[in-house]
């Protein structure tokens, strides 16, 4: 019995032909993730969370360089109200011993 559906086979030739985006164009994508999830956070009532906050605290554990593009886009839209919290927390405590 075959499947009658609205999957086509992918040809190599497609495959080949990819488009890579801009140094510039993948971090205005970034930027635009970073500040869905601190829109995010606002709803849920964290009123002052930016989207560099959200980015610096996503990046901290990319101390060994960028990890692939998927990862990174997971890390962002699955971060939690709570983890945040926790790395904003640790890093006013970082800042008072600086100084």
């Amino acid at each position: 019995m075959a499947r009658q559906g609205s999957l086509k086979s992918v040809s190599r030739q497609k495959q080949s032909q990819r488009e890579f985006m801009s140094e510039q164009e993948l971090m205005t994508c970034i930027e635009d993730l970073c500040n869905s999830k601190a829109a995010e956070f606002r709803m849920y009532g964290y009123e002052n969370v930016t989207g560099e906050q959200i980015w610096a605290c996503v990046s901290e554990n990319y101390r060994r360089g960028w990890p692939r593009l998927n990862r990174l886009v997971n890390d962002i839209m699955s971060l939690k109200a709570n983890r945040f919290m926790n790395w904003l927390m640790l890093s006013v405590y970082k800042d008072d011993e600086q100084k």
